[in-house]
């Protein structure tokens, strides 16, 4: 082979990339380039765990797009991180480790998904994981992804935990085991006091076998084809265009905002939409850049009357000292994500399983910026779980190096903005309970004011952004769904060669972070590449509440 010659070309070196990379490269007879249009991920804003607010806020690992004005958040642009770095989101996330609820997976099943329930699925998440605390039936403890849980036994964290239970809600030590709906600790994926992305995981041991090329700076222009058949990728790094051919396939995984993108650049897509772009139509595929999906994100936040919060340390000494102990010991603080308490819950009775997740910070941001309340506070992040307000992704123009347009429409139904008030209610009776009694003070957000339906609508529209999750853009389905971009194989459908593997393929976004569920997508979708046989189906117990018809907790 030349030096422009591969068996596979892979788009986008992130949460999904990198475990492509790794586990096709485990043949030593393929070779394989992998395209990355940021730069190497060797920072320690990367690798500090608590300095997550400055890597996502910042541009050098960020796309760092903005949604057009959303219509129903008061017209406001919502910012949306993604990761432009080797690891991808996972170098720039909050690292939060949640894989969702069993019922997503056997929805996509029930969709026409075949092979993607979750006994099946399951497999695949614990072949890439590594928990701190070891395997059993629903963890591993060989994989690449390394896994810690978090710590609920600060004052804060462990009031909430104790608050959730007085109010009536379950207790659950794992919420990606046997149980999710409950109140417990965080995944999150750090080792060693550091962030563990799959560049670290995955991408690092894949260069060492000598088979795996990496492309940093390399921006994907446009997919290459021979008749119907994808053969390659052109792209342009340091100024200059060039090819990369593929002899097997072309693996897009860039992601729900990109991956979208270069299939329309590339002329699959809806044809209407790319015929008035003056682009040659390869394939019309009308759910290309739809769906998209995200878990909006709200806040409900209080002083706190107690100084157990992280504000001094988020101010100068304080954060020079926790920096200083992470630097030379890995530990501390700045080890942390602070997102280590947590909940998923039901908005009512007749919900099967959670639509809310709770995450609790020990610190409060003022909405819509990075900036902290000056002062003990704390807050509880409100995410709904499957959102019925849908959005797209579209091309603004045929230049790849512009961003593409970004429209999510959160809170678009009634459902949705039904779910939130219904979420700011049940989190203000939690921290109402007699465990937060010492530490709750005045609430900031929404305010003590707000009561009515219309004051709780009007403050989700104020404060609510991204939950960081874009997803459903190039929807997997079987070749009858209209919608369907991709077939179970994750094919692309009407051409061959051609795959989408990362988030944009959720037929249904899950009920969680979508970070852990993009690595198990990829493993899986390993195997199929190479023709392997799927690994053998789980038999793990679910726990869904028995009187979830009637009852909401």
């Amino acid at each position: 082979m030349s030096e422009h010659q591969f068996d596979y070309v892979i788009v986008g070196a992130g949460s999904a990339g990198c475990v492509l990379a790794n586990r096709l490269g485990e043949d030593p007879l393929v070779k394989i380039l992998v395209l990355e249009a940021g730069p190497v991920d060797k920072s320690w804003t990367i690798d500090m765990p608590s300095a997550v607010g400055i890597v996502v806020g910042g541009t050098r690992y960020n796309w760092n797009y903005s949604s057009e004005p959303e219509p129903y958040l008061d017209g406001r642009r919502i910012g949306t991180p993604r990761g432009r770095t080797l690891g991808g989101s996972s170098s720039i996330n909050g690292m939060v480790y949640i894989r969702g609820h069993a019922r997503d997976y056997d929805g996509w099943a029930a969709q026409g998904c075949t092979g993607w329930s979750y006994q099946e699925v399951l497999p695949y998440f614990i072949r890439s994981q590594t928990h701190a605390e070891g395997a059993d039936p629903y963890r591993g403890d060989a994989g690449h992804l390394h896994v810690t849980p978090g710590d609920i036994h600060t004052p804060l964290c462990a009031a909430f935990i104790q608050a959730g239970a007085q109010a009536g809600y379950a207790l659950s030590s794992d919420l990606n085991g046997y149980r999710q709906e409950g109140f417990g600790p965080v995944d999150r994926t750090t080792r060693a006091g550091r962030r563990w992305s799959t560049a670290r995981g995955y991408l690092a041991q894949a260069l060492e076998r000598g088979n795996v090329s990496v492309a940093t700076g390399a921006l994907a222009l446009r997919i290459l084809f021979e008749g119907r058949r994808a053969c390659g990728i052109e792209y342009e790094q340091n100024g200059r265009v060039q090819q990369a051919h593929a002899a097997r396939e072309v693996l897009l995984t860039a992601g729900a905002i990109n991956s979208p993108q270069l299939l329309l650049l590339s002329g699959i897509g809806p044809a209407d939409d790319i015929h008035s772009l003056g682009l040659p139509l390869q394939q019309d595929l009308p759910g290309v850049g739809r769906r998209l999906n995200d878990h909006p994100d709200a806040v409900v936040q209080y002083l706190c009357k107690k100084p157990v919060s992280l504000y001094p340390w988020t101010t100068a000494p304080g954060k020079w000292w926790i920096g200083a102990r992470w630097f030379v010991t890995h530990d501390g603080l700045a080890a942390s994500n602070h997102f280590e308490a947590g909940a998923f819950i039901r908005s009512r009775a007749g919900v099967e399983h959670p639509d809310l997740q709770l995450t609790f910070m020990p610190l409060a941001v003022q909405p819509g910026s990075v900036d902290l309340v000056p002062a003990h506070a704390f807050q509880i992040h409100i995410d709904l779980m499957r959102p019925t307000s849908l959005g797209s992704v579209t091309l603004k123009s045929t230049d790849p190096r512009q961003a593409p347009r970004i429209l999510f429409n959160y809170l678009k139904t009634e459902q949705d903005r039904a779910d939130m008030r219904a979420a700011a209610r049940l989190v203000r009776e939690i921290i109402e309970q007699p465990a937060m009694a010492a530490l709750k003070g005045e609430e900031l957000v929404p305010g003590p004011a707000a009561r009515s339906d219309e004051e709780l609508d009007a403050w989700a529209r104020r404060v609510t952004e991204t939950g960081y999750h874009a997803s459903g853009t190039c929807k997997m389905g079987p070749s009858d769904d209209p919608e369907a971009v991709v077939d179970p194989q994750l094919r692309v459908h009407g051409v061959q060669g051609l795959r989408v593997v990362d988030a944009s393929i959720m037929p249904i976004i899950v009920s969680g972070n979508t970070n852990a569920p993009t690595v198990m997508i990829a493993e899986k979708a390993s195997d199929m590449i190479r023709g392997l046989r799927s690994l053998p189906q789980a038999q793990a117990a679910v726990w869904i509440h028995p009187q979830w018809r009637t009852q909401q907790r």
